[in-house]
């Protein structure tokens, strides 16, 4: 669904019956779709018949007939009137939001119990990227998750009662389902959901609802910020932000310049920043300063939250003690938003978060610790992209490239992207070219977008005639990555490469 009172609505109406609800993002295709239906089995789809994005008209419900077409275990469409884009309705499936809702209050069935659940029923399964090609299921479950969002909410933002929270995330993905309905609502918070993108229909379209609503507590991208960096201090002029008394940062580390320019520009040098760090897999926040109580850092996450206990280790995992440190960031112990299981597949979930190292559980992220004892994310440490603050597998992009007619192989990492962050960077070998280079790209960026959905849609394709591989066939990822960052002086050795001579076609060819 789009970001409409609705969707909301449908969430909580959702956990108020007991039923599982699993929200997908509006921009992942149909396939993708297809996808988490068939891992879940979900038999119910609540959707619109399109979503407005900036100038754009998401077709929504055609999405979702592309995507059934594969799913006939599927009883029942609820289809909500948004755009009024022309829809196609299957007598006997699909119905509409709005008669439903009449049925409802005809029959006088507005007022009901809610279901009682145990403390560890399933609430949810939100689908997350991985170092494999499948996305995982993780599931979050009543009673931990419900506390976590509640105690991460109140005390990471200091909310006082009658404050107004705004939330620039979608609702789906996790910072939207912990942040703008759960989190705040059992806080009895004023929570704002926001349809549309920053910079439309100008780039002071935030700064405008801040001033509009009176907001006191903003949490947003650093991306969004940098993006909104680029069109100067014009947006911002003459917008009323006195009203602001915390300002919080979500899904990547913030860079210092994008820090500066919130705190100076949008907070006036008043509001405290917490930069917050956590997953989908963790419910809530796990690391971050408390608006106006604890110290802030530029670019750092700063402390775990008290019962959060971090631990850096080795790649042998050996854990690494004092200050000055850095290695891969671990928790020790668990909290109770933690994931439950990867729906349909315990097995999967053991071994991705707790078989790297012996009774932790594997962030995935690289981590610094530094003399203050202050915790700053590196980046992942595996074969996950951050992009946009959005979890991208590798695999998952190769796999959608390698569908591509004509593509034999290929290659992804990531590289430095001034607005996104870390941008996606393929490497591709073609049996043969349809075309020039540029349409050929531009066929591979609309095979990647059909596949998976425009977000994973590569930024930078360089064709190729080999990749750099082992001798046993593994493809050194870490030079492809040194090359996309322009590192060429830093490649390290190359000489237990199958053919050494491919590094130096792949540097001549770097975009």
């Amino acid at each position: 669904m789009g970001m409409i009172p609705e969707l909301a609505i449908a969430v909580l109406a959702c956990a108020r019956i007991g039923a599982i609800h699993s929200v997908v993002f509006g921009g992942f295709s149909a396939q993708s779709i297809a996808d988490r239906l068939k891992d879940a089995r979900a038999e119910c789809i609540i959707t619109c018949d399109g979503a407005f994005r900036g100038q754009k008209d998401i077709a929504l419900k055609s999405i979702i007939d592309d995507a059934l077409i594969a799913c006939d275990f599927v009883k029942r469409v609820i289809v909500c009137t948004r755009t009024r884009t022309p829809v196609s309705m299957l007598k006997g499936r699909d119905v509409w939001w709005e008669d439903e809702i009449k049925k409802v209050e005809t029959l006088g069935l507005q007022d009901f119990e809610p279901e009682e659940m145990d403390a560890e029923d399933p609430l949810f399964i939100l689908y997350t990227s991985g170092s494999t090609g499948k996305p995982k299921g993780v599931v979050h479950t009543c009673a931990g998750y419900m506390l976590f969002t509640n105690y991460t909410f109140v005390n990471v933002f200091q909310y006082q009662p009658g404050d107004v929270h705004f939330c620039t995330a979608d609702i789906g993905w996790i910072t939207g389902h912990s942040y703008i309905v759960y989190g705040p609502l059992s806080a009895g918070a004023a929570t704002l959901m926001f349809e549309g993108i920053p910079t439309w229909p100008d780039a002071g379209r935030l700064w405008e609802i801040v001033d509009n609503y009176k907001v006191n507590i903003i949490y947003t991208a650093p991306t969004a910020l940098r993006s909104l960096m680029s069109y100067g201090l014009k947006p911002v002029e003459n917008k009323d932000l006195s009203s602001l008394k915390v300002l919080g940062t979500v899904g990547e580390p913030i860079n210092e310049e994008a820090w500066h320019w919130y705190d100076e520009h949008i907070g006036k040098g008043k509001c405290p920043i917490v930069d917050t760090w956590w997953q989908t897999e963790t419910g809530g926040i796990l690391i971050s300063n408390l608006a106006g109580v604890t110290p802030a850092k530029p670019s750092y996450a700063t402390l775990p939250l008290p019962g959060v206990e971090p631990v850096l280790v080795d790649e042998q995992g050996r854990e690494i003690e004092g200050n000055n440190v850095s290695g891969n960031l671990c928790i020790k112990h668990p909290w109770p938003g933690i994931l439950r299981t990867t729906y349909g597949d315990h097995e999967r979930c053991r071994a991705t978060y707790f078989a790297s190292y012996d009774n932790l559980y594997f962030t995935g992220d690289g981590c610094l610790r530094d003399e203050n004892g202050f915790y700053r994310i590196t980046g992942r440490v595996d074969d996950v992209l951050n992009v946009s603050g959005h979890r991208i597998g590798t695999a998952e992009v190769e796999n959608a490239i390698n569908m591509h007619a004509g593509v034999v192989e290929s290659a992804v990492v990531g590289y430095p992207h001034d607005i996104k962050g870390q941008g996606i960077y393929a490497y591709v070998i073609l049996s043969n070219m349809h075309g020039t280079e540029e349409s050929t790209r531009r066929d591979i960026y609309a095979t990647v977008s059909r596949i998976i959905g425009p977000i994973a849609r590569p930024d930078k394709v360089q064709f190729v005639n080999g990749l750099p591989k082992t001798r046993s066939g593994k493809i050194m990822r870490r030079i492809l990555r040194k090359i996309a960052e322009n590192d060429m002086d830093n490649l390290g050795d190359t000489t237990t490469l199958l053919d050494p001579a491919v590094v130096d076609e792949i540097k001549v060819g770097k975009l």
